[in-house]
């Protein structure tokens, strides 16, 4: 069925129709400096920023949950304590039990460490003999003499109270978190609604709306996925450690530590190998044994990151490697280990938002 226009939208000759006024393009020099004014911006203000964007995510996580407590007829405010309060008594709770653990073996390490080297050595002898019979060679080629180089030492003054100058300055920040936090999640929808309303066209709106709830929505069952990943994987790292002879809150620790790192992927990995490949070396006399915490984790990582996690969270939440890669080296250095956190939830944020842009659905699946 074809409606015939109105007469008032029907150019006449006396009416010329205005032609379509082109749109200003940046030029690359301008869009360089913009971006690299953004980047030392939010390098600058990370203290700022930081705190803002981690009570935001937790408020974006916690909404469903206050959604469904508010159909139970529990007020919003008291819903947001309750989580704030579960959320806060389960990190001491679990504080609670690895500090005892992670200082003692932080004590040990430096004791420990004079054991590895052995170790280290025996591991690479072989190595080092090639290379030394390597530069024999090119030093009686050369005509060189065996005096050794001059080595300079640098060494560095420790400041006492920089770390307790430090604490106040990390307790205002979580602080901070909490309380922005308990206040994104009261009136974080009625800030939101204010926002849409100052847009100019329904249609804005709507898509605006549409976005939000999407990013909720996708945000919150991926953060949740992988979090349930996470500790089943940390769980199974510390049976498995447990099995092979560590202690239990020795395994507890490292397991925490498992579940923590793989938040950040391919790099949380990579740094937890390299830990439990030293703490094998401090646990166990032999070599072999020495690596198996190092083998199990590898094979543990192997099945999440190849099996569970793609069938669980499927093509929808799917990124590319090499943009994870860029995305958690960007976000690390601007931000170190929260910015590794942070980073994938990020990625996941502009990929939803491009997707429902129209025209931006090339740059959406440009990121998969």
């Amino acid at each position: 069925m074809i409606v015939d226009p109105a007469p008032e939208d029907i150019p006449t000759s006396d009416e010329p129709v205005p032609a379509p006024v082109p749109r200003p393009r940046a030029s690359t020099a301008v869009v360089v400096l913009a971006t690299l004014a953004i980047g030392y911006t939010l390098w600058a203000a990370q203290t700022l920023i930081l705190p803002i964007l981690l009570s935001m995510f937790f408020a974006l996580v916690g909404n469903p949950i206050l959604r469904g407590l508010q159909r139970l007829w529990v007020p919003r405010y008291l819903g947001a304590v309750v989580l704030l309060i579960g959320g806060l008594a389960g990190a001491a709770a679990l504080g609670s039990q690895l500090v005892e653990p992670a200082g003692e073996w932080i004590r040990q390490v430096p004791r420990e460490l004079k054991q590895v080297a052995p170790k280290l050595r025996e591991m690479t002898k072989p190595m080092q003999d090639a290379n030394r019979a390597a530069q024999n060679i090119a030093r009686a080629a050369g005509g060189e003499t065996s005096s050794k180089p001059v080595q300079v030492v640098r060494t560095e003054v420790n400041e006492p109270y920089k770390a307790l100058a430090a604490t106040p300055r990390r307790l205002a920040s979580v602080l901070a978190v909490v309380l922005l936090t308990f206040f994104f999640m009261v009136y974080g929808e009625s800030l939101q609604r204010n926002a849409i309303a100052l847009l100019p066209t329904r249609q804005q709106k709507k898509l605006t709306v549409d976005i939000l709830h999407s990013i909720e929505r996708e945000i919150s069952r991926y953060v949740l996925t992988i979090t349930i990943i996470n500790l089943l994987v940390g769980l199974a790292l510390a049976g498995a450690l447990y099995g092979i002879g560590v202690p239990l809150p020795e395994a507890l620790l490292w397991g925490t530590m498992a579940a923590i790192l793989n938040f950040a992927p391919y790099v949380g990995p990579l740094i937890g190998m390299l830990i439990m490949l030293l703490m094998g070396f401090v646990t166990f006399d032999d070599l072999w044994p020495s690596l198996l915490p190092a083998g199990l984790y590898l094979l543990l990582h192997t099945i999440e990151g190849q099996l569970v996690t793609p069938i669980v969270l499927g093509r929808r939440m799917r990124l590319s490697p090499l943009v994870l890669i860029l995305a958690l080296m960007l976000f690390g250095w601007l931000w170190g280990i929260i910015g590794l956190l942070l980073a994938v939830p990020l990625l996941v944020c502009v990929k939803l938002v491009l997707a429902r842009i129209e025209g931006m659905e090339g740059w959406a699946r440009l990121l998969e």
